[in-house]
């Protein structure tokens, strides 16, 4: 061990007239670790909740949608996926069609967005399928064949039966809402369903709940359902084999928007995209900004705790005043006393980061393996606050405590260095 570190750990450990000097010691010591483990918990739970988000609105939705400027269904899609699917960082790519209606059952009714998929290709580039929670997973493979009703029946006669109805998949809110779980009937209205003589009329169809999901985000929980892609195109009159939006999966989403470029250059003139991050941004946004401002408000925990380091040198420099004086007598040099109480002050800084970071990851841990802070998911689209503590965050806290309590030393040092021990001895 060199002298320096020998002589910091030694005015560290107690002695009957360093009481108070320990006392304050160990004051600056938890100061340090409460506000380190303040941090590493509040970033934990900004980070959490920002990944939880992300993670579950590309579970449910795509990362990057291409479609037309004026909204109109696009035919003969499959070679535009294709030529757009090979844009590098495009991992999969599946047609839906979205659009807004009114869902009622029995005896509630409310506005939804309908998304119509093809259940084969919608696992390219969404986790959807496996969030479902009650009923068939594949309900959407086995599809109803179109209503013919009217049509002929065996033996020449009029088959009046109405056409059986087509499967929805529905969320978990909503299916509260309404009051309509697996296997009950809701009805779907497009309010501009197709032109007649008469104007435009609206376009109605029902359909049979066969499963419910629940993605974990309260908005498209409650707001969402989901119909094959056949289905969604007759209830709003498309052609056959058309889609109104192509969606891509990326493995690169911070590069969102210039793969998204991308991709338009590879369509080309008439289609427009939006990505995760447009769609998204005063969200993500506002969560970046809260990040930042609780590392700032949180960080002067730490700040305020390395001054309880400046007041313990001071004390141990007014201490040790002679011990000073018969180093420096000795030959230590002023740059060997301000190590000294540099590394004292270090020390104190370490063991205290230490403690906080240890309590920090450990709560941080609890909290989201146990769920124990829940929230109202209407409100925050999530059931319950996710700590996640990512392993940059926590040497982040950790340089910035150390950087904080390192510059709590240097005057204290510094004073001590500038002792003269000719007047210090004259008087001992």
């Amino acid at each position: 061990m060199k002298f320096e570190a020998f002589v910091a750990l030694r005015y560290l450990r107690a002695k009957r007239k360093q009481t108070m000097v320990s006392v304050i010691s160990a004051i600056s010591v938890l100061g340090i670790a409460a506000g380190v483990m303040a941090l590493v918990i509040a970033l934990a739970f900004s980070t959490g909740f920002r990944e939880d988000v992300q993670g579950k609105i590309l579970g449910a939705t795509s990362a990057i949608n291409l479609l037309r400027i004026d909204r109109t269904p696009m035919r003969g899609y499959e070679e535009l996926l294709d030529r757009a699917g090979a844009v590098p960082h495009v991992t999969g790519s599946a047609p839906a069609i979205f659009n807004q209606v009114f869902i009622a059952s029995s005896s509630r009714n409310q506005g939804a967005a309908l998304k119509g998929i093809n259940p084969a290709w919608e696992s390219r580039v969404s986790d959807f399928l496996s969030t479902i929670v009650d009923g068939d997973p594949r309900a959407l493979d086995r599809r109803g064949a179109p209503g013919r009703r009217g049509a002929p029946a065996p033996g020449g006669a009029v088959d009046t039966e109405p056409p059986a109805p087509e499967p929805i998949v529905i969320g978990r809110e909503m299916s509260r809402a309404l009051g309509a779980y697996v296997g009950d009937t809701l009805k779907v209205l497009y309010p501009m369903g197709r032109m007649t003589p008469l104007g435009m009329t609206a376009s109605e169809r029902t359909f049979r709940v066969a499963a419910i999901f629940e993605s974990g985000l309260w908005d498209i929980d409650a707001n969402w359902a989901y119909v094959h892609i056949d289905a969604a195109r007759r209830l709003f009159g498309y052609p056959a084999n058309s889609a109104l939006v192509l969606q891509f999966k990326i493995d690169d989403l911070e590069n969102a928007e210039a793969i998204a470029g991308a991709i338009r250059a590879e369509a080309g003139d008439g289609y427009a995209t939006t990505t995760w991050i447009e769609l998204n941004r005063p969200l993500f946004s506002a969560l970046k900004l809260e990040k930042l401002v609780l590392f700032i408000t949180i960080g002067l925990i730490v700040f305020v705790a390395s001054l309880n380091i400046v007041t313990t040198l001071i004390m141990m420099v007014l201490e040790k005043q002679g011990d000073i004086a018969i180093l420096t007598a000795m030959g230590a040099t002023e740059k060997t006393i301000r190590r000294v109480f540099m590394l004292q002050g270090l020390v104190i800084g370490l063991i205290g980061t230490a403690i906080g970071n240890v309590l920090g990851i450990g709560i941080s841990w609890l909290l989201d393996t146990f769920k124990l802070i829940r929230l109202e998911a209407a409100v925050y689209s999530i059931p319950y606050v996710p700590f996640h503590v990512r392993g940059w965050d926590a040497v982040l806290v950790s340089a910035t405590a150390l950087a904080i309590s390192y510059l709590a030393t240097i005057y204290p040092a510094r004073h001590a260095a500038r002792i003269d021990p000719v007047e210090v001895l004259r008087y001992e």
